[in-house]
């Protein structure tokens, strides 16, 4: 079974609550294959009675960011978008019982680890992804925005020099964007990019194996909540960079370092220290 933690929650009451009964009904549709004797007909209407809800939440979702003026709408609806095809691509009409429990078998998969993807990765960031100071902010403003302070401690030693690391690298980001004298920031945008993902990427794999080294229960979630970040990065279309260099990497920043403070606090704090 598909369980909805308090590490799914993103503090919206009414998204919340809606994905909640998104993971229940994958789990009904779960159970419901466990106990066998499965129909064609019997899995057309748990795939249908799936697909209209996902649809009129993320319906909800949609509006909700759109009053609220979130910059990750249009990537959220091309997700939602995806999510919405995956469950209508499959024609049950053509296929015998047996079939038609194996593709669903599958697609429950599927769906629930898209959905703790999802949640984890692009819902935890809706409300939080306005510019905490706009592009060209004053040094002092900087510092503060990019500053590694007490509040993002861990007292693990190297997870906390490992974060440090990576705000670092974020905030060059930054100064490549806002740098007056470098006309085509295309060449240091890829190299810095290529080092967020590597150094992302062995961030995530120390911290996973302490946290597995310790027994730590909450693991299999982070693992999820690690895996879409990182999806999210090799997503990076670099010809978007090229074409709007300055307006893109805004974005990207406001995203990446929003996204790790809300973990550290979220998450990563959590973590026991031994």
């Amino acid at each position: 079974m598909y369980t909805f933690t308090k590490d799914c929650l993103i503090g919206i009451e009414a998204i919340d609550k809606e994905h909640e009964q998104l993971f229940k009904m994958i789990n009904d549709a779960a159970k419901m294959l466990n106990d066998g004797q499965v129909s064609v007909p019997a899995v057309k209407n748990v795939v249908n009675h799936l697909k209209d809800y996902a649809a009129e939440h993320f319906a909800h979702e949609e509006a909700y960011m759109e009053k609220i003026g979130d910059p990750e709408l249009a990537r959220q609806k091309k997700e939602h978008a995806s999510f919405a095809a995956k469950v209508a691509g499959v024609d049950f009409d053509s296929m015998t019982d047996e079939e038609a429990v194996k593709e669903l078998t599958e697609l429950v998969k599927f769906l629930a680890k898209w959905l703790y993807h999802h949640i984890l990765g692009s819902d935890i960031m809706i409300g939080k992804m306005i510019s905490e100071k706009p592009a060209g902010a004053g040094d002092n403003q900087k510092k503060s925005m990019f500053e590694f302070t007490d509040e993002y401690k861990t007292d693990i030693d190297f997870v906390d020099d490992e974060h440090k690391k990576l705000f670092e690298i974020i905030e060059r980001t930054y100064d490549v964007i806002n740098n007056p004298f470098l006309a085509d920031k295309y060449d240091s945008i890829v190299s810095i990019i290529a080092e967020l993902k590597d150094y992302t990427e062995l961030h995530f794999k120390d911290e996973e194996n302490y946290m597995e080294k310790i027994g730590y229960e909450g693991l299999a979630a982070q693992k999820l909540a690690h895996e879409s970040f990182v999806e999210r990065l090799a997503e990076i279309n670099m010809e978007e960079v090229d074409d709007s260099q300055h307006e893109y990497l805004c974005e990207l920043i406001d995203f990446l370092l929003g996204w790790l403070k809300n973990h550290i606090l979220k998450m990563d704090k959590k973590i026991p220290v031994k």
